[in-house]
């Protein structure tokens, strides 16, 4: 059984519990004869928020039962098995890692990536930048999350520092990428996020607040099934976390203007996208990058913030009335 609306999980909970209608209905404050047509399927009108949290409290369930996410064999695990803590550690080999992010960001995503570009727009121009081993399971999967990226209607949300960006466009120390292959990848994530509302870029000055991790690790938040996870320091382990107040207000931070750290917003981002391709194409300058930046859009004063010291004597300031999300 699926176990994907609220009357079945009811009924499956009240079976489980060997308690007569009466005395659940008592328990949960709950008339017997309204008990008796959710357990008949009588009525299709589901248990209200109150009566959840009774369920979950009595029978010392997780409040995420009730989730569209949890359903089938997650559902039965979660009502039977001790539950799980809010912190849990996922260690497996790169098959099992990739697989297990496919799975959680199977419809969606909201992430905050660690570098730029994200792994998947790097494996379209560059297919080995680390020597690991891999498999042809590996790469049929790879290929797999490749596609479900690239797909105009794949629900994406993608946080990036400047600094990375930067770093990628202009950087001559630990950079991986040709001329030809930062051109590809800016000129790839341009056609997919101009003009797309179900892909949004944001690029954010890493430097506009006491910010840390936050521009060195992968974290995806799925905000619908209440779990966030990120990659640790051990590259074969990620962490997971189920904490519904900390995945929310993660969410809601990245998804305020106002909370948010300053960043460039989706519509300007692929413009500036389209500036550091020009940029790279035609070999100029960081400098020269930035005076255009600060020219032509309202974000000068972030990319200004990312500068050297040094380098900031070297250009014009930030023009007035900057904006800072």
């Amino acid at each position: 059984m699926t176990y994907k609306n609220g009357i079945e999980k009811f009924i499956e909970i009240f079976k489980r519990s060997n308690l007569s209608i009466s005395k659940f209905a008592s328990l949960i404050q709950k008339d017997r004869r309204t008990v008796t047509s959710w357990i008949d399927n009588i009525s299709d009108i589901e248990p209200n928020d109150d009566v959840k949290d009774k369920i979950c409290n009595i029978f010392r369930y997780p409040d995420f039962i009730w989730e569209d996410g949890c359903s089938g064999e997650e559902f039965i695990k979660s009502i039977t098995q001790i539950p799980q803590k809010e912190v849990r550690i996922i260690d497996e080999d790169y098959y099992g890692r990739l697989k297990y992010i496919m799975e959680l960001e199977k419809n969606r995503r909201f992430v905050i990536q660690a570098q730029f570009p994200g792994p998947m727009y790097r494996d379209t121009a560059v297919k080995r930048v680390y020597r690991t081993k891999t498999s042809s399971d590996i790469e049929e999967l790879k290929q797999a999350r490749i596609e479900q990226m690239l797909r105009y209607d794949y629900d994406t949300t993608e946080w990036y520092s400047i600094k990375s960006v930067l770093s990628f466009c202009f950087a001559t120390i630990g950079n991986f990428y040709t001329k030809e292959e930062k051109i590809k990848i800016l000129e790839l994530i341009y056609e997919l996020f101009n003009n797309n509302y179900n892909k949004k870029l944001f690029l954010f000055d890493s430097f506009s607040r006491k910010i840390y991790g936050m521009e060195t690790t992968y974290i995806s938040i799925n905000v619908k099934q209440k779990i966030l996870f990120f990659k640790s320091p051990i590259e074969s382990v990620f962490i997971e976390i189920r904490n519904k107040n900390l995945v929310e207000r993660m969410h809601k931070y990245y998804s305020s203007p106002v909370e948010a750290p300053s960043h460039v917003n989706f519509l300007e981002s692929v413009k500036i996208i389209k500036i550091l391709q020009d940029a790279v194409m035609y070999n100029n300058s960081i400098l020269q990058t930035y005076e255009t930046i600060n020219r032509t859009t309202d974000y000068g004063e972030l990319f200004y913030h990312n500068l050297s010291i040094d380098l900031q004597k070297e250009v014009s300031q930030p023009k007035p009335g900057q904006k800072r999300n």
